[in-house]
């Protein structure tokens, strides 16, 4: 026998390398195969509920990596939650109707005109499924847990059938309703859109200043007086019906260059200048209240622009008399209906001027800028013009602008309840508290939600015309549909005519022919997934209403938690949620948004062929993802090396423990020694701080723990010096046992804390250890642990690792002086204060050990010799010298007691008598 074969060099099977990419295909192959999710909602069934509801994607194209963070942090939750004393069901959704399949088949060559409506949405869904198998597919991959046969999915029977009955309750309570108010519209969509479908990009637009001449001044104004009006919209002169000014605001009438205008007095200056007026004379000044009624000339049709007062006009920019289109502005169209003004709005679904606009027919609206500018010249209306850049509101989907444009649309009057859903917000915890006032802001401020859109692809609104044109929606007629709906599917609305669509044997006395027509447009698709909390949450037995938690990306505070909280506040009068949590943007590694332009987009489907999901799941856990997130292939390389560090200490705490039974070996925590009782508190003060984490959804910080104590604690420390324990001692020893006893804890805890975050890597380890669960995903989360006196052994060891850096900061300069080359050589003199003496006494610990070297002395600190080489730290002074004597074979501390064995080989006392009862054949060869 060889004098290393005494050494308890243990072997392991657990890898260095992870293989991810190949064993996490494995790993959830077999999770299917044994039915973990199924299992773990067994063991769950009668705990309290915790529901987080699944805002659905889009299903079109591959995942991209704000999903991957999304799905990943809900994944994260859940699985917490589900080992935590929850019964946490996670059911997926998707988003499936609207614009984007319509051009996507499109984009194909599919030629929408030369097929029915019914037919062509049959394509859609056929589409549909093909994007939601590859997400479902690209979601699994991430190690998503979930109800993944059955997931919920907006163009399913059922929830188009559900979707209707929230339609259905809203218009019973009088919500909903058809007007003609300007809206936004987009021509490159041919739709109307919502809010939460605007977004801003900067464009360059024409700058003007025009004249209109007095026709009726009212005794007020003399003809030949114009009134000054600024715009950025000349296109919008056609429909222009009035002038607004402020009711309780002073107008100047000044002559110019021997032309009189108008202008608000606060004003002028900045107009003059704008202008460029320099002979100025104020001839008279009128209140704004005294200018109502006045008639002015259109500067190019053959009518008049009524003087109207309206309290939107401010006196900030421009003139201070506000170009008033009823058919182009919201606030226009409400001041202009107390006028009993007609809406004119001449431009059609694509954008181009109608007949309403004699001399533009046919001309794109933004064409028409030029032409109508020219007209303005012509007829010396035209005062200024110039160009600026200035942030407008674009179409999400097309990127292309919008134009407010009256058209008649079916709306949900949020006016009519939106004291209630203001008040509801309050009830939510808003886990970001900017969040509360951010909705609370976008209710307050919001129009009625204009929720028809002139699209094939969607949810139809279920609403009758009769002969007359009066439109029929009764708790009869929707609750007929959603059955309909229930049973064929929506597609039965584009099938069927009208008739056969009511309930059988309907009358209404606006037809007394019998004949009915059906509204043709579909809902908004914000509509679509709003309803998700009646269609889902309400519907699935293992699901509750409200739910605990929506989680996703701030801009839904716009989108899906905006009109969730709508549509439930409509028809519940409570909000859907219990809690909101939102996350930031992904942003390429130099902050910059990500785009396949710019090249800087990551693919999470190469991270994963190339480093495995458990990386990107690493990564998640690493961000603040409250806030907006960075990502770049070097930014994951370096979370790779914090996931090599781990594994690799928990490789090393596996391996030492390949001899050891924690039923036969384990010792008791109160029989442990003191530096292991320290090493276990340690490690309870770890899962404490980890369960706070997952407790708060605050993954970074569970990260930076799991971290700090794996390297700090663990590594640095524990590891580091517990060598000499369990390779040197023998194998059954108390102190190896008792080491290998905390090495198992900690390894078990951490899988089980790791789980959440890394599930296949969890279950790699914990086939490692002997637990009674088959799969980490089945056990239990850790308790925190109530240890005796576990603060003053807390207290103690903390002054002693304060020691420890000191005496760590003399081993260097020791090191740099070329005094000692290992730890394992030093001589360590310790002239310590009587209370670290005391310290010393009450850890009852070997410090020799601890501290990694041949010898350490404990001396008052009176007795320091005058040593240049000593280092003064305020309550100790640290010596360290080369230790004399010859390094022993076995365990390599350098000592001046011990016994030769051979020319080549010494042993020390301790390693000795461990040979000499274990291994006396190594001896007797001697």
């Amino acid at each position: 026998m060889e004098m290393k074969e005494t050494l308890n060099l243990l072997k392991t099977k657990f890898p260095m390398r992870a293989n991810l990419p190949n064993k996490e295909i494995e790993r959830q192959k077999e999770w299917n195969e044994q039915e973990i999710y199924t299992k773990r909602q067994e063991l769950n069934k009668d705990k309290p509920a915790f529901i987080l509801h699944d805002g659905p994607p889009y299903a079109n194209g591959n995942i991209h990596i704000g999903h991957a963070l999304n799905k990943i942090s809900k994944d994260i939750i859940v699985r917490y939650k589900s080992m935590s004393g929850y019964r946490a069901p996670y059911v997926p959704g998707w988003d499936t109707h609207g614009l984007p399949i319509e051009q996507a088949l499109t984009n194909t060559g599919v030629d929408r005109k030369s097929m029915s409506i019914a037919e062509f949405r049959k394509l859609c869904v056929d589409y549909a499924w093909k994007q939601i198998n590859k997400q479902r597919d690209d979601f699994k991959r991430l190690g998503i847990s979930g109800e993944w046969d059955n997931p919920y999915v907006t163009l399913n029977k059922q929830y188009e059938s559900e979707q209707i009955r929230v339609f259905g309750k809203m218009a019973e309570k009088g919500y909903i309703y058809r007007g003609l108010k300007p809206i936004y519209w987009s021509p490159s969509s041919e739709s109307a859109l919502a809010e939460a479908e605007i977004e801003y990009h900067d464009v360059r637009s024409p700058n003007i200043y025009v004249a209109f001449d007095v026709r009726e001044g009212n005794s007020v104004l003399e003809e030949g007086t114009s009134f000054v009006i600024w715009t950025t919209t000349p296109w919008t002169l056609p429909a222009n019906l009035a002038i607004t000014v402020k009711p309780d605001a002073e107008y100047g009438v000044y002559e110019v260059d021997g032309r009189k205008f108008v202008v608000a007095v606060d004003l002028v200056d900045k107009v003059a200048e704008t202008l460029e007026w320099h002979n100025i004379r104020l001839i008279k000044e009128v209140s704004g209240k005294e200018l109502e009624g006045i008639k002015a000339k259109h500067p190019f049709y053959d009518r008049d622009s009524l003087l109207i007062v309206g309290d939107h006009v401010t006196l900030e920019d421009g003139t201070g008399l506000v170009h008033t289109a009823p058919g182009h502005g919201e606030d226009d169209y409400i001041v202009c209906q107390k006028y009993d003004l007609p809406v004119i709005s001449p431009v059609d679904s694509k954008g181009c001027f109608t007949d309403e606009a004699p001399g533009l027919e046919g001309v794109f609206y933004d064409k028409a800028n030029k032409t109508i500018t020219e007209w303005l010249e012509e007829n010396n209306a035209l005062l200024k013009l110039d160009f600026f850049t200035h942030s407008y509101p674009h179409d999400w989907r097309t990127k292309k602008p919008v134009i407010f444009r009256a058209t008649p649309q079916w709306f949900a009057s949020i006016k009519d309840f939106r004291q209630d859903i203001l008040d509801s917000i309050k009830d939510v915890d808003w886990l970001q508290p900017w969040g509360m006032q951010r909705i609370y802001n976008m209710v307050r401020d919001r129009g009625d939600w204009v929720i028809s859109r002139q699209r094939a692809w969607g949810v139809p609104l279920p609403i009758f015309y009769a002969e007359n044109g009066e439109s029929i929606i009764t708790p009869e007629t929707t609750e007929h549909v959603a059955k309909l709906f229930a049973e064929y599917g929506s597609n039965v609305w584009f099938e069927r005519e009208a008739k056969d669509l009511l309930p059988e044997g309907f009358k209404h006395e606006a037809s007394p022919n019998g004949h009915f027509e059906k509204e043709t447009d579909i809902m908004d698709v914000w509509f679509d997934s709003g309803s998700s909390h009646q269609a889902v949450l309400r519907q699935r037995e293992n699901l509750e209403f409200p739910a605990d938690m929506y989680l996703e990306g701030s801009d839904q505070y716009r989108g899906w938690f905006n009109s969730s909280l709508t549509t439930s506040v409509a028809i519940n009068g409570v909000p859907p949620y219990k809690s909101v949590l939102s996350q930031g943007m992904v942003l390429d590694g130099k902050g910059k948004k990500m785009s396949k332009s710019i090249g800087n987009v990551i693919d999470p489907n190469k991270v994963i062929k190339q480093m495995g999901a458990d990386l990107i799941r690493l990564w998640v856990s690493s961000v603040d993802t409250q806030a907006d997130v960075r990502v770049s292939m070097e930014i994951l390389q370096q979370v790779s090396e914090v996931y090599r560090k781990i594994r690799n200490t928990i490789r090393f705490l596996i391996q030492n423990t390949e001899d050891f039974n924690i039923r036969e070996n384990g010792i008791a925590y109160d029989d442990l020694r003191p530096v292991d009782q320290y090493l276990m508190n340690k490690l309870n003060m770890t899962v404490e701080h980890v369960t706070d984490g997952y407790e708060r959804y605050n993954f970074s910080d569970i990260f930076k723990e799991i971290n700090h104590f794996l390297t700090l604690d663990v590594s640095n420390f524990y590891a580091n010096f517990a060598k000499d324990v369990l390779y040197i001692d023998a194998p059954d020893s108390y102190d190896r046992r008792a080491m290998q006893t905390v090495f198992y804890h900690i390894t078990t805890e951490l899988t089980k804390l790791l789980t959440p975050i890394l599930p296949h890597t969890a279950e790699e380890i914990w086939n490692y250890l002997e637990e009674e669960e088959n799969y980490v995903q089945l056990s239990e989360f850790p308790q925190v642990k109530d240890y005796e006196n576990s603060e003053k052994l807390m207290n103690q060891w903390r002054q002693f690792m304060s020691l420890r850096d000191k005496v760590l900061k003399a081993n260097e300069v020791a090191r740099e002086n070329k005094i000692i080359g290992k730890d394992f050589e030093a001589k360590t003199t310790i002239y310590a204060s009587e209370t670290i003496k005391e310290l010393l006494t009450d850890l009852n610990s070997d410090i020799r050990q601890i501290l990694i070297a041949s010898e350490v002395n404990i001396k008052d600190l009176e007795a320091k010799p005058e040593n240049e080489r000593i280092l003064d730290f305020e309550d100790v002074s640290i010596l360290v010298e080369k230790m004399p004597g010859e390094v022993c074979t076995r365990c390599r501390i350098t000592t001046e007691e011990g016994i030769k064995l051979s020319e080549d080989e010494f042993l020390c006392q301790r390693c000795y008598d461990i040979c000499e009862e274990h291994y006396p054949e190594v001896l007797n060869k001697k």
